[in-house]
């Protein structure tokens, strides 16, 4: 029997498409923009033609506003008003500057959804360890043949590809991006219904990295990413229950694991639907386990399109959502979140697409992802259906943990425009401490067998 003969093309384009993501690292002209032109992470250093967008100056100091006690952040922006808000009957003067989603956002909620812009803040910082990490990762990081994890990252571990050449790189950079070290979390999750009615999920998470790992082996460091534990501490029908997962560089040579410990059980089961699109965790079916963090796992599912940047209103510096004296109910709305509590700003965001691959499965045909230049975050997310259809919209209220030089955010919200529901996780508003920075972590609280006594209610 003969074999098909395959075309001298398509062998060249098959080799040129493994050639590209097995480029080398930046050029010498590319790493001495680090620093110069560009941020030590690789944003634009200067402002924008007209000045609405500032030059980065090295962000917010970690005195930039008083702290409470138990960690809670004051507001260095406190006493600014609105330049403008953008509402629903003034959208088409600020529709260049809007994605696809906000503008759904609009349609689906005319009378209710609105957006208070502010005067524009290049607020996010991080120690000068991890610019010197970031500066190490342009020099010697590469993507592996397949694009789906990453060599010579081992050592600096912190953004991959500050100079970044396709998408795929670009949400690495999410992937990788430095979020504090080892801590841990109080925090609640709402879905509300269409009516605004809700009840409250209550997590504690702890998160690991291999660097702060010191009993960590070496040869399992080297793939490492993070360990991730996760428990319910109420309501007490689903309180003792605990997820666990170890997260790898390459998660398809070496997936994900993640177990789940259930309280009423107590037993300690593999749970390989935590990935991709598998259910959240008590998210009543309203987000992914991927749409976790705006997104997270392998991402070999998908193509990965950087369609470039633009200069767009993004969720930002959003210290009044997280504060004390907000509580969950003067956030939690119907259709979603009090907008006039809400910040947004002009920022230079990356915008990557991600298309499903044929013969792959995913809820989500299409994502539209939108990174905020100077920390590599995803602040929003267009989320389509296999239709082709508009089904979710993503934000992440974004705010850096300046005492700590960590960009972050207030929480993250998911919302349905087909259900008209939503979901937020990472309220901690009302919560008695804000979030816990050098949690001392060993490998063996990361296993299997800890799970049952985190878990013991």
């Amino acid at each position: 029997m003969n074999k098909p003969k395959i075309p001298l093309h398509a062998i060249a384009l098959a080799l040129g498409l493994l050639a590209g993501y097995a480029q080398a690292a930046a050029t010498p002209d590319e790493l001495a923009r680090l620093g110069a032109s560009l941020t030590p992470l690789g944003a634009e250093k200067a402002g924008n033609a007209d000045g609405s967008i500032p030059a980065w100056d090295g962000g917010l100091k970690p005195d930039a506003a008083p702290v409470t006690a138990n960690g809670f952040l004051g507001d260095p922006y406190a006493g600014e008003q609105p330049l403008f808000v953008i509402t629903a009957k003034n959208l088409d003067q600020y529709r260049a500057r809007l994605s696809e989603g906000q503008l759904a956002m609009f349609q689906r909620y005319p009378d209710s959804y609105r957006m208070p812009v502010y005067a524009s803040h290049r607020s996010n910082a991080v120690p000068q360890a991890i610019y010197a990490a970031a500066r190490l990762s342009a020099e010697k990081t590469r993507l592996i043949p397949s694009g789906n994890g990453l060599e010579g990252f081992a050592e600096s571990r912190y953004y991959a590809f500050p100079i970044p050449h396709d998408g795929l790189e670009v949400v690495w950079n999410h992937i990788t991006r430095y979020r504090g070290g080892n801590l841990r979390r109080l925090y609640v999750q709402a879905a509300p219904q269409v009516n605004g009615s809700y009840s409250l999920v209550n997590f504690e998470d702890e998160v690991a990295f291999p660097d702060k790992m010191p009993d960590l082996p070496a040869d399992t460091a080297a793939n490492a990413l993070l360990y991730f534990k996760q428990q319910i501490t109420a309501p007490a029908r689903l309180a003792g229950n605990v997820l666990l997962v170890h997260d790898f560089l390459d998660q398809v040579k070496q997936p994900r694991m993640a177990w789940l410990y259930n309280a009423g059980q107590r037993r300690v089961r593999r749970a390989p639907q935590v990935a991709y699109d598998g259910p959240g965790t008590a998210a009543d079916g309203l987000r992914t386990s991927d749409n976790f963090d705006m997104y997270n796992g392998a991402p070999d599912r998908y193509d990965w399109k950087l369609v470039g940047k633009k200069e767009l209103y993004i969720p930002y510096n959003n210290f009044r959502l997280a504060a004390p004296t907000v509580k969950y109910a003067d956030i939690l709305e119907a259709g979603h979140t009090n907008p006039q509590l809400a910040r947004y700003e002009l920022h230079r965001v990356w915008v990557v697409e991600a298309t499903l691959k044929s013969g792959e499965r995913n809820i989500y045909a299409k994502r539209r992802f939108y990174l905020d230049e100077d920390s590599w975050q995803i602040a929003m997310s267009d989320l389509y259906d296999g239709r082709g259809q508009l089904w979710r919209v993503g934000r992440a209220m974004l705010m850096p943990y300046y005492q700590r030089e960590v960009p972050a955010y207030a929480f993250e919200e998911l919302n349905d425009l087909i259900a008209g529901r939503y979901i937020v996780t990472g309220l901690s508003n009302e919560e008695k401490t804000f979030v816990q920075f050098d949690l001392k972590a060993s490998p063996a609280d990361f296993t299997p067998s800890a799970l049952r006594s985190t878990g013991v209610r």
